[in-house]
C-alpha cells in the first residue's frame, strides 16, 4: 500500500502547486488554495463502533504514506447514532450524522453506516482495497472550481482567531472546521470497552456553512468567515489546524484547504 501510494503521489506532485502562500515566517499562518483541486476525505466514525478503529488508523496513516495537505484535506467526523449502546462518544455531533445522511440522500442511498468514507462528496467504498490514492490523484488532476484562503492569528487563552475567504463562479457554501490530531480516549463501555482509541483529524468545531453570494456581471460569488475558536482542553498548537472547503448544493466539493496552527 505504501509503495503504491508513494508512486501515485510522486506523479501527482508533478501537476501540483504549493498550497502555502509562502514559506517565510511572516506568512507561516496563511494559506492559499492551489490551481488544482484538493480532495476532501471525510471519515464518518464512532468510538461506539467496533469496526471503526481500523478505519481511524488508516486515515491517521495517510500523511505518512504520502498524502500531503496539498493532495487531500482529511476530516474525521464522529456521528452520534452509536451513543445509545452505552458509550457516548465525546467527539460526536448530531450535525455530522445529518451531513452524512444528506450526502447519502444525494447518492440515492437509504443507508448510513460506520465506518464510511466520502471523497469530495461521493462515497468511496473501495478505500478498503486501496482506492484512496487513485481517487485523490484523479481529483488533483482537475482544475479548482473555487478559491480559498485561510489566515490564523496567534492562539492563546482567548482562543484562535480565524479568517477564511472563498470565491467561486459556481456559488456553493463555505464550510470551516477546527481539527485536532493526536487525541486518545479510554473507552469504558459499549463495543470498544477496555480499548484505548487514538484519533487524528477529529473535527472539534464545525461552523454553520455560509453561502457564497453577490456575484454579478461576471464577478465570482464570495463569502467570508471571521471567528475565534475556543481551544479544546489540553490542546496544543502542534496538533490543531483549520480546514475549509466549498461544496455545491449538488454535493460536489469545488475546493478544499487545510492549514496547521502556527507556533506548534
Amino acid at each position: 500500500m505504501k509503495s503504491l501510494t508513494s508512486c501515485l503521489f510522486a506523479a501527482a506532485a508533478m501537476i501540483a502547486s504549493p498550497v502555502m502562500a509562502a514559506n517565510s515566517a511572516a506568512n507561516a499562518c496563511r494559506a492559499q488554495s492551489p490551481a488544482h483541486r484538493v480532495a476532501l476525505l471525510e471519515l464518518y466514525t464512532s468510538e461506539g463502533c467496533s469496526s471503526c478503529p481500523p478505519a481511524d488508523q488508516y486515515v491517521a496513516g495517510l500523511r505518512a504514506s504520502g498524502v500531503t495537505a496539498d493532495h487531500a484535506v482529511l476530516l474525521s467526523e464522529h456521528v452520534d447514532y452509536w451513543n445509545y449502546i452505552g458509550w457516548k462518544d465525546p467527539y460526536s455531533r448530531a450535525a455530522f450524522t445529518e451531513r452524512q445522511r444528506w450526502m447519502s440522500d444525494l447518492a440515492n442511498s437509504r443507508t448510513i453506516y460506520t465506518p464510511e468514507i466520502f471523497m469530495s462528496g461521493k462515497e468511496l467504498r473501495s478505500w478498503t482495497s486501496g482506492g484512496v490514492p487513485a481517487a485523490v490523484q484523479r481529483i488533483n488532476g482537475q482544475a479548482a472550481q473555487a478559491d480559498i484562503s485561510i489566515a490564523l492569528g496567534a492562539a492563546g487563552a482567548g482562543g484562535l482567531p480565524v479568517e477564511v475567504k472563498a470565491s467561486s463562479a459556481r456559488g456553493g457554501k463555505l464550510y470551516v472546521a477546527l481539527v485536532q490530531s493526536g487525541v486518545a480516549n479510554q473507552v469504558t463501555a459499549g463495543e470498544n470497552r477496555g480499548r484505548l482509541l487514538r484519533h487524528d483529524f477529529v473535527v472539534r468545531e464545525w461552523l454553520e456553512p455560509v453561502a457564497l453570494a453577490g456575484g454579478k456581471d461576471g464577478a465570482k460569488n464570495s463569502a467570508g468567515i471571521a471567528r475565534t475558536f475556543m481551544l479544546p482542553a489540553g490542546a496544543s498548537n502542534g496538533n490543531l489546524g483549520v480546514s475549509a472547503f466549498v461544496q455545491s448544493e449538488q454535493g460536489e466539493v469545488l475546493q478544499a484547504l487545510a492549514l496547521p496552527v502556527c507556533g506548534g
